[in-house]
């Protein structure tokens, strides 16, 4: 991004942070992204998730219970802690100034918890371990992304907002394909990978693991060094843990009385933000089930899908500097809704090659969009504590999808669960209709560009 001085808009509040943002901070920014992916692609959906399922539970059902179930346990417990501190550690590094200082603090947890899952054997004795250290990762990484969407107002201007944004997005799912393909030639497919590594008691897996968290820390370095702290906010709001939920309660009722616009669109973003979760989520167990995938071609089927919702990500990201955030989520919305019907009576693996792609190629401008609309209209130097609040409120409606889910597909067939996931989409669209775009930020002469 080329060196720009940005003055506050006459239509828009005055962001915080640098007013010359330059491509290397942009990149560095982005790299931590790209590192993050690690965690999400490899230990969340596609390795280590699937082999505590398949290879450290199997047939055994723990306390009665399934690996999926104990799975869906831990996830439950995560998110309420998610909702319960979120917004709080956002609060706290805003005012005592230590924005990077926490991320680096957060990041270096999930690296620790990612290298503790190398203890994990394929035995179902190790489950309690996994469930333990995948929760905690979790929700380190979810106070790790508070403090690092809280930055983009600090690598981009005001004007470059929704670019800077998309190509935050574009690298990680690049970065999640890249090392996917890494780990699968590497370790998972060959009978001896790299090193001598085998199957035996699950190290393949286990070294995977091991592998993601040195990618995630590399990764992560060039954020700490190329962007700087903001200095501390004032001294009303350093307050002490109990005080900030109080200074937290104070805001919340001061933000719906000052902006109800942004409260709404936390809400709204909530609805479908977990409908885009529900794409990836159900998206493989839909592929196999329904339309006649085989696994490995699903795999393949995963990467294409990140690339196609990296890419939209990134074109998109550009429009929407000249369009604003909201239609792009709204167009996003339909074109997923449009998608989903379409696949609701669709048959066959070429039908959902098409229109499964179709489908995540809305998903990657969605939620950059969502990410630069909160930017927008953050209060400046507030930004860590709104995307705490906006961390919170996606954990808070996060049951809604998989619920309905289960629910339809429970009631009809796998193929019908597909209507629980456009109900929350569509619920999310008409919700944000009703949210008023943020102010229109235009590049003038000195406005930077990505």
């Amino acid at each position: 991004m080329s060196a720009a001085t940005t003055g506050p808009s006459p239509t828009a509040p005055a962001r915080s942070g640098p007013s010359a943002v330059r491509r290397r901070v942009v990149l560095a920014w982005g790299l931590w992204d790209w590192g993050s992916a690690a965690y999400n692609a490899v230990i969340t959906s596609f390795v280590f998730g699937p082999y505590v399922v398949r290879g450290v539970v199997g047939d055994a059902e723990p306390g009665g219970w399934s690996a999926n179930t104990w799975l869906g346990l831990s996830g439950f417990v995560a998110g309420l802690l998610v909702a319960l501190i979120a917004p709080i550690t956002g609060q706290r590094s805003d005012a005592g100034g230590h924005r990077r200082r926490n991320l680096a603090l957060w990041t270096g947890l999930v690296v620790v918890t990612m290298l503790g899952l190398f203890t994990v054997r394929d035995e179902p004795a190790y489950l309690y371990t996994a469930l333990v250290l995948l929760a905690a990762g979790a929700v380190f990484q979810e106070f790790a992304g508070v403090s690092y969407n809280a930055m983009l107002p600090q690598v981009s201007t005001p004007a470059t907002l929704g670019r800077v944004s998309g190509f935050g997005w574009s690298m990680g799912y690049f970065g999640g394909i890249f090392l996917l393909l890494i780990c699968y030639v590497g370790f998972i497919a060959p009978d001896v990978g790299w090193f001598g590594v085998t199957s035996e008691g699950g190290l393949n897996i286990r070294v995977v693991a091991v592998f993601s968290a040195v990618w995630f820390a590399v990764f992560a370095l060039p954020v700490l060094v190329a962007v700087p702290e903001l200095p501390p906010g004032p001294p009303s709001r350093r307050v002490s843990i109990p005080q900030s939920y109080r200074l937290l309660v104070q805001d919340v009722r001061r933000l719906f009385a000052r902006d109800r616009n942004a409260v709404w669109f936390l809400l709204a973003s909530a609805l479908y933000r977990d409908g885009l979760a529900a794409v990836f989520t159900f998206g493989a167990i839909l592929a196999v089930s329904v339309y006649g995938l085989d696994q490995s071609t699903v795999l393949v089927f995963g990467v294409a899908a990140n690339v196609v919702a990296a890419l939209g990500a990134l074109a998109l990201g550009v429009v929407e500097d000249r369009v604003g955030p909201k239609r792009i989520i709204m167009v996003s919305l339909v074109g997923l809704l449009v998608s989903c019907t379409v696949l609701l009576f669709a048959s066959g693996p070429t039908m959902f090659w098409i229109f499964g792609l179709l489908l995540c190629l809305w998903v990657g401008p969605a939620q950059a969009s969502s990410r630069s609309f909160l930017a927008r209209v953050a209060p400046p130097g507030r930004e860590g504590e709104m995307f705490g609040l906006y961390a919170t409120t996606g954990r808070a409606a996060s049951f809604l999808a998989p619920g309905l889910f289960a629910l339809f597909s429970g009631l009809f067939s796998d193929r019908v669960g597909i209507v629980g996931i456009a109900l929350v989409l569509l619920a999310g669209a008409i919700a944000l209709s009703r949210v008023a775009s943020p102010p229109r930020l235009t590049s003038g002469p000195s406005a930077g560009s990505s």
